[in-house]
């Protein structure tokens, strides 16, 4: 969704806050992982068409225009954005054991 202004998207912001629903229905959440794009697509019941709200750190939230309910999420580069925290944290070690023999 595109705004024309910073206005414009807090006041929709404020307005969302309100009426915007999780779905409370208890549908199988379908998965689907595009890997050239590294891209993670996921849909509470059968996927459909949405409107997008990017939460951020590439997080993107579907919302059905309608019903106001969150019907999914996007999560681009989530390949690429763990290979790059796994680099970034230092591995643990672990102690080998060692046995004492006693004679």
């Amino acid at each position: 969704m595109n705004f024309q202004t910073r206005a414009d998207q807090i006041m929709f912001r404020q307005n969302c806050m309100e009426t915007l629903n999780i779905s409370k229905k208890k549908n199988k959440a379908n998965w689907d992982y595009d890997a050239d794009a590294d891209v993670l697509y996921i849909s509470f019941g059968n996927p459909k068409n949405a409107e997008g709200v990017d939460i951020g750190e590439g997080t993107i939230i579907r919302i059905e225009p309608d019903t106001k309910e969150i019907i999914g999420i996007t999560i681009l580069t989530p390949l690429h954005r763990t290979l790059i925290s796994l680099m970034e944290k230092p591995r643990l070690t672990r102690k080998k054991k060692t046995s004492s023999v006693t004679k």
